[in-house]
């Protein structure tokens, strides 16, 4: 089932664009981006090929099937309620039944966690994204070898040091466990390549030490302490920058390298602006999603405010969040009962 299906089968209940245009902050470079509401053709929606989402491969036009988006409308989550917020101007298609879904139906207190929430999520993102910037990882993947170092007395040497001080190759190395010390190993060398060691690792992809069978005549050259939980967390974050440069947006990423702020803009920008929409509805009980302060946020995006000045804004939109909330008038959460009924009702109109 694709959305040229949907289309096909006149299966279309609303269709709107969303995004920068909806919200009144787009610009010449900005993408259109296309949501809507669905409903299956009968045979499916009765049998087992219910399908409650479609989007494109670019993942910029998503439909949803009439339940999911209700049932999201429920969660007041941030996107739905804001496709259902879509102003006149950006609405292209709206099926008479969709008239039955009023916004502030289902506006609730539940946007102080669902809009506060999933913006202090992007908080988190960003913060990420700022230490990828900042903090490179090299293509060339270190091995456990890196996360390895020599005792010396007090002090240690980076493995790899030692071995090439000692003109020695890990490869003709055995190990052997210290009792009752964690990450700390033995060290004897076969310089003759004669005793059958196993070596430090078994290959660069190798997640943990070799050990050997050692004789008991054999003396050691020394001890290696292992640092395996070190080079977990680098093998993890390796693996996230690496993913992160592969499917970055590269205008978005020239952007922030541009302003040389060292973290996300456009993502922050988005932030300050779902708060602001989370103190809103607490504060009239109702949402306009096209913004009366344009000019303010296209700034965040430009990265013309610092990092740390932007964090502060959104402590004190949450704060604010936080006291509106305990005075609000919005319900606790949406009437489910209202909404499956409205639901039925849909559903039974489409269907008979």
């Amino acid at each position: 089932m694709t959305i040229q299906d949907l289309k096909s089968k006149n299966c279309i209940l609303f269709e709107v664009i969303s995004g920068s245009k909806s919200f009144g902050l787009n610009t010449p470079t900005s993408d259109t981006d296309i949501k809507g509401v669905y409903y299956l053709p009968k045979d499916q929606f009765y049998g087992l090929e219910y399908v409650p989402q479609i989007s494109n491969e670019t993942n910029d036009e998503v439909y949803y099937e009439i339940g999911r988006f209700i049932e999201l409308l429920l969660k007041n989550n941030p996107n739905i309620i804001e496709i259902l917020a879509t102003p006149q101007d950006c609405i292209l298609y709206k099926h008479p039944l969709m008239n039955q879904l009023n916004l502030n139906d289902f506006l609730s207190k539940l946007c102080k966690d669902s809009f506060a929430g999933y913006a202090m999520t992007q908080i988190k993102k960003a913060r990420g994204l700022k230490k990828k910037i900042v903090n490179p990882i090299a293509k060339e993947r270190k091995n456990l070898l890196h996360f390895c170092s020599i005792l010396k007395g007090y002090d240690s040497i980076p493995l790899l040091d030692w071995l090439h001080q000692n003109k020695m190759k890990q490869e003709q190395c055995g190990l052997i466990n210290v009792p009752n010390a964690k990450g700390i190993y033995a060290l004897f060398y076969d310089k003759e390549n004669r005793l059958g060691y196993k070596g430090i690792i078994k290959n660069e992809m190798s997640n943990e030490v070799s050990l050997s069978s050692i004789s008991k005549d054999e003396k050691e050259k020394a001890y290696l302490s292992c640092n395996l939980d070190g080079y977990s967390k680098y093998c993890k974050e390796y693996a996230e920058y690496w993913d992160w440069m592969e499917k970055r947006n590269e205008e978005r990423y020239n952007t922030n390298q541009k302003h040389g702020k060292n973290y996300d803009s456009k993502n922050m920008m988005h932030t300050i602006r779902l708060l602001q929409s989370a103190k809103q509805i607490l504060s009239i009980g109702t949402l306009n999603i096209k913004v009366d302060n344009r000019e303010e946020l296209l700034a965040i995006k430009a990265g013309e405010m610092e990092y740390e000045d932007l964090l502060q804004k959104a402590d004190d939109l949450i704060i604010s969040i936080e006291n509106l909330y305990q005075t609000s008038t919005l319900p606790e959460k949406p009437n489910v009962e209202k909404a499956v009924n409205t639901l039925i009702t849909i559903r039974t109109t489409l269907y008979s």
